[in-house]
């Protein structure tokens, strides 16, 4: 796992200003502070830090081709390394080490762009291809690698992280207003817009070629959500068994201690069992808790930890504990809205003092279909026969007439919904008529929100729940969860690995009978069959919590002052963007108890540190 970044100049005779790429490789040290390297040939210069995983002694990066003419920086982990390499020693390639890295340059001259259809892992990269001067950007399938990118008339900056191409004093950091109505409604910003103007992110599984000044981008894999009724159950808890325990032994592959990350449910105690099995012999696990018990997870947790004999840590995160929101707002590169990342920063925290890797359970409530809005959703059918017109007709306009506490509206308002704009607000935070009260100078309408989920509605060629679990893989989680895990793993010099959403595993789920994953309101079904004998029963049958923060209590408690503090000042940043007397009514509303806005209180005092942080 490591930090890349890089400038590149379409003028051949301009040269790369060498105090400009270490500073931009400096700033991501947290990502790899056992070394850095960097490539300056001419034009062309890239910087790189390490954290060493695989071969510790000869995997510094660059690393060249045989005749030195192509060169990679790598941030990532490609677990089928060792037979990619098998197969390319078999095709002549000579190799200078035992690095996953060293497979990219080799599979690129052998395939190109197309190199990454190989690829089995999470990764971002960035070749220099010294035969036609071009660069080539790439993106792992799922999105768990992040890379942003900055093109300009004369030059290209890309980088792991916002804050290492804005170490470029020549950039504006000025804000991308057109996002902010996003930012407020999905709690993140979406696709590869950026808060900053004038720069992008490159998207899950895309490449980005670079030559002569123009670039050229191409998606090499995509999301299918396409469930097939014909499929045999116990032939899929067969194969599902058998890909799980591949990802699992895959992703365990490394030169130094891994461990995982236990929360006390079934995605994660299944990643327990799986590499408890694989690696025989117990594992170190880790664990967050909440000192509010109806939040917390350690109990299970422990059952799991006990039955597989783990090195078992536990941390318990607090309200004082937000005192380290600003820093953490810093590591998430763009306002990020969603608290998980609170104990997530924690137990990443505690688990580098342990190990340099950990497994994690992330990624399977999207192709299991765990979240409850996914049962919640199956339940409108019986309004849905209903036209959409004559539905919005009867009861969107007796939501709107009703107080906001009052018990019903929000069900009447989703009732008379389209599915994007039901699916936005079971996941979102502020809806589009809040969001226009915050933002009165710009116009903003739903629809601006919603294009982006009306793709997946559009045709109704699938039922609800495979609908549902199409749009969150295509969005929420590769914009809010794997950001989440990247950011603050990354922000400890941790490497953390997601066995479920390995694309081998993620193209079988997609193909899966739907009623495989939800059955009679319970998700998971199909997991929960293959983990029945490994798994503690009360941890399989136990209810979804998810990973939720006790902000509700702490925001009526000593943290509303800390809220008003940074919000209510008239020099704060939200002041100059947002209504004021529109933060007022959230903050007092919250207050009132009958309403919780905890979630809305976060994402604007995650905006306020963040435009703090960056000198916005």
């Amino acid at each position: 796992m490591c930090g890349i970044c890089g400038v590149c100049f379409s003028d051949p005779n301009a040269v790369v200003p060498r105090p400009l790429l270490d500073g931009m490789t400096r700033v991501l040290a947290h990502r790899g502070p056992d070394g850095d390297g960097y490539l300056i040939k001419g034009p062309i210069g890239f910087g790189h830090r390490r954290l060493s995983i695989i071969d510790l002694a000869g995997g510094d990066q660059p690393i060249y081709n045989e005749d030195g003419r192509i060169a990679v920086v790598f941030n990532g982990e490609i677990y089928n390394y060792v037979e990619l390499m098998d197969g390319l020693i078999a095709r002549g390639h000579r190799f200078k080490t035992r690095s996953d890295t060293e497979v990219i340059v080799h599979l690129y001259e052998e395939f190109g762009r197309r190199c990454t259809d190989h690829l089995r892992g999470m990764f971002a990269f960035a070749i220099w291809d010294g035969r036609d001067h071009s660069v080539l950007l790439a993106r792992d399938r799922l999105g768990i690698k992040p890379l942003f990118y900055r093109l300009e008339r004369d030059r290209l900056l890309f980088a792991s992280e916002l804050k290492s191409i804005v170490q470029d004093a020549s950039v504006p950091r000025r804000l991308n207003l057109g996002v902010l109505g996003e930012y407020l409604a999905f709690g993140y910003i979406p696709g590869d817009r950026c808060i900053l103007d004038g720069i992008s992110k490159l998207g899950p599984a895309h490449t980005l070629t670079w030559r002569n000044g123009r670039i050229d981008t191409h998606r090499y894999w995509d999301i299918e959500c396409v469930g097939d009724r014909s499929r045999n159950p116990d032939a899929c808890a067969e194969e599902l068994d058998h890909l799980l325990r591949e990802s699992v032994r895959l992703h365990l592959r490394a030169d130094v201690p891994v461990g995982v990350f236990l929360s006390g449910g079934v995605d994660s105690s299944t990643v327990v069992a799986l590499a408890t099995l694989e690696a025989n012999k117990p594992v170190t696990t880790f664990s967050v808790g909440f000192g509010e018990k109806d939040y917390s997870e350690l109990e299970s947790a422990r059952l799991t930890a006990e039955q597989y004999a783990t090195d078992h840590h536990e941390i318990v995160v607090r309200d004082c504990d937000i005192s380290a929101l600003s820093d953490i707002v810093w590591h998430l590169d763009e306002p990020f809205a969603d608290p998980s990342a609170l104990p997530m920063y924690f137990m990443c925290r505690e688990a580098a003092k342990h190990v340099k890797v950990c497994l994690s359970g992330d990624g399977a409530d999207e192709i299991f279909a765990g979240y409850p809005r996914y049962a919640a959703a199956r339940r409108y059918r019986y309004i849905d026969w209903i036209p959409p017109r004559v539905r919005r007709a009867l009861f969107t306009p007796v939501a709107r007439r009703m107080p906001q506490a009052m018990w019903g509206k929000g069900l009447l308002s989703r009732v008379g919904a389209s599915g994007a704009q039901r699916y936005l607000e079971s996941v979102g935070v502020f809806s589009a008529s809040e969001c226009a009260q915050l933002l009165p100078d710009q116009t903003f309408a739903n629809g601006e929100v919603t294009r982006l989920l009306d793709p997946f509605f559009a045709i109704n060629r699938c039922d609800i729940v495979t609908t549902l679990q199409h749009a969150d893989q295509k969005t929420y989680l590769p914009d809010d969860i794997l950001v989440k895990v990247d950011r603050m793993s990354m922000q400890n010099s941790l490497e953390v690995r997601l066995p479920f959403i390995d694309h081998h595993v993620v193209e079988f789920a997609n193909r899966c009978p739907p009623e495989l994953k939800l059955r009679a309101g319970v998700g998971k079904t199909l997991l929960r069959k293959v983990m029945a004998d490994r798994i503690p029963a009360k941890v399989l049958h136990r209810r979804k919590m998810g990973f939720g923060l006790p902000i509700k209590h702490w925001f009526r408690g000593q943290l509303d002052a800390v809220a008003r503090e940074h919000l209510l000042d008239p020099a704060s940043r939200v002041a100059g963007v947002f209504e004021r007397s529109s933060i007022q009514r959230v903050l007092d509303g919250h207050q009132l108890g009958m309403r919780d806005l905890s979630r809305k209180i976060w994402s604007l005092l995650v905006f306020e540190h963040w435009c703090r942080r960056y000198g916005l």
